[in-house]
């Protein structure tokens, strides 16, 4: 019961920090809206991901443009993030990058509402990751939320078919 009660806790903050960040009221509202218009049945949201009857979800277009900017802005930032070099300020543009590709993936999203469902996890990690990157985690450092949104990266490898999709290596 608690783990469904945080994961819509964590939609509910995704939902927040997407209209947060969205540069326009129409980026907001479209935002805000496709999260509540996502079909999630109550106490169908699973905690862990889980395959289609053992294969990847299916991708569509949207979905691959947006993980693929989100793991060019974590890639190039590696080197940096390792020699722990990188700036709060560099942390926070960072951040920002990875949360406007989330909101463009929310605004896009054209899955199945079973892949969805399972989508959401790894857009939940991304966001937690985000957070901390930000410096908004109490005791996480920023480093720490950039190995979350790697981390959900490579989850979304695991769960997701994306043909061409190349995994970070670090």
């Amino acid at each position: 019961m608690t783990t469904t009660i945080s994961i819509w806790k964590r939609v509910a903050l995704t939902s927040f920090v997407l209209s947060l960040a969205a540069t326009s009221f129409t980026a907001t509202s479209l935002a805000a809206a496709e999260i509540g218009a996502h079909r999630h049945e109550p106490g169908a949201s699973p905690s862990t991901l889980k395959l289609n009857d053992g294969k990847k979800w299916a991708s569509d277009a949207p979905l691959r443009k947006g993980m693929e900017n989100i793991r060019a802005a974590m890639a190039s930032a590696l080197p940096a993030i390792h020699a722990n070099k990188l700036s709060s300020a560099k942390y926070n543009e960072l951040a920002n990058k990875v949360n406007n590709e989330v909101a463009g993936i929310v605004a896009n999203c054209k899955l199945d509402p079973q892949a969805d469902v399972q989508l959401h996890l790894i857009i939940a990690d991304i966001l937690s990751g985000v957070e901390a990157m930000q410096g908004k985690t109490k005791g996480t450092k920023r480093q720490t939320g950039a190995v979350t949104v790697i981390g959900a990266l490579e989850k979304y490898d695991v769960y997701f078919d994306h043909p061409g999709w190349k995994p970070i290596t670090h």
